[in-house]
């Protein structure tokens, strides 16, 4: 019996020295209830002036205080901006470092994000501005105040520049077709002619071979658009004029067939009123078509798709710089020379399909 209540009283003794030697190693965290950050911006109205296009001078900031998650805690902070009216479905986001509370913009970048959101160059609008902060996926992010702004951005065009086996790989040759964006706000349009045999092409952002769009895929049409990525894009196999549509934002690329014009009549080259010259679309936003060709005394039309379903001609003789669709003369030439004939149709009448009941204007040089 004593030997029992040794052992008894020995593990009991070992369990308490087991016990106190045990640390408490830290506090139990429990999180508080969040309080977002107080989010002020340098101004609430801004016009952005292109004459400052190249200017590194900051001409917006943003400044907020940490937001509270009721404890020490890595903070994940986000800046959003977003269209007045849109209620946050699709806003610009910025991740911004850790500890740091405030965020500058120079009229270049603040006047390009503004364009992603779909306002337009010159006019007021309103947008506004929040901070988004969180510690974690799983938890819910705490918001700021929202900053709510009147900025008037301005357009700004640029191009990307197209090159590819339907106009023989020119390096370091015109690379003349393009892509177009009216206000680059990210999304890049052009109708380029893919020769029968020649639907492989690339994209670059200069006019040089430094860089290139390219595919990582092997989908004809291509789909999928990466800066330097191995693979030449595929344009559909189906020669033709196609509206090719370069979203940067996404990474997509999509084609339709276009609607194409050409000149015909019995001035223009080949049998009269049998042989089309065809036309050359001009990447410029203009939505202008244009040939330069030798002509002889006589006359010519402009027609849709090599088919006379569709065709234009003069309406005001006495001026010769109009035309409309199945309703217009013939465009009389009285000397023979070279002439340039240029043709602005609509953007929304170049999809394929489209029914062009609209008057397009000419000019003959």
């Amino acid at each position: 019996m004593k030997k029992l209540m040794t052992k008894i009283l020995g593990i009991s003794g070992l369990a308490l020295l087991m016990l106190s030697s045990c640390k408490k190693d830290g506090v139990l965290v429990v999180e508080g209830t969040p309080a977002g950050g107080a989010l002020t911006a340098s101004a609430t109205t801004l016009v952005l002036n292109s004459a400052n296009l190249t200017s590194s001078s900051t001409v917006m900031s943003f400044t907020f205080t940490k937001a509270s998650f009721g404890y020490a805690a890595g903070v994940n902070n986000t800046l959003q901006i977003d269209a007045a009216g849109d209620n946050w479905a699709n806003p610009i986001t910025v991740a911004l470092n850790n500890g740091v509370l405030t965020q500058g913009y120079n009229t270049a970048d603040f006047n390009n994000m503004l364009l992603k959101l779909g306002l337009k160059g010159g006019v007021a609008a309103g947008v506004n501005v929040r901070i988004s902060s969180s510690i974690s996926l799983n938890v819910t992010p705490t918001y700021s105040n929202v900053v709510a702004l009147t900025v008037t951005p301005f357009n700004l065009k640029s191009w990307l520049y197209v090159a590819g086996a339907y106009e023989g790989w020119a390096n370091p040759g015109p690379m003349e077709d393009s892509l177009y964006s009216a206000t680059s706000n990210g999304i890049y349009v052009g109708i380029i002619n893919f020769t029968a045999g020649n639907n492989q092409f690339l994209i670059l952002p200069k006019k040089t071979w430094d860089h290139k769009y390219a595919t990582s895929g092997t989908s004809t049409p291509s789909t999928t658009v990466t800066l330097d990525a191995g693979n030449n894009l595929n344009a559909p196999t189906v020669a033709g004029q196609y509206l090719v549509t370069f979203n940067l934002n996404t990474g997509t690329i999509s084609f339709a067939l276009a609607n194409y014009y050409s000149l015909i009549g019995n001035s223009t080259p080949g049998s009269a009123w049998s042989t089309d010259s065809d036309m050359k679309y001009i990447n410029d936003g203009t939505s202008t078509w244009t040939a330069t060709v030798p002509m002889t005394v006589g006359a010519f039309k402009i027609r849709e798709n090599h088919d006379w379903t569709y065709s234009w001609g003069d309406i005001s003789p006495a001026d010769g710089t109009d035309a409309t669709d199945n309703n217009g003369g013939n465009i009389n030439i009285a000397t023979a020379k070279n002439y340039t004939v240029t043709f602005t149709i609509p953007l929304t009448a170049q999809a394929a399909g489209f029914t062009p009941s609209v008057t397009a204007t000419y000019t003959l040089k």
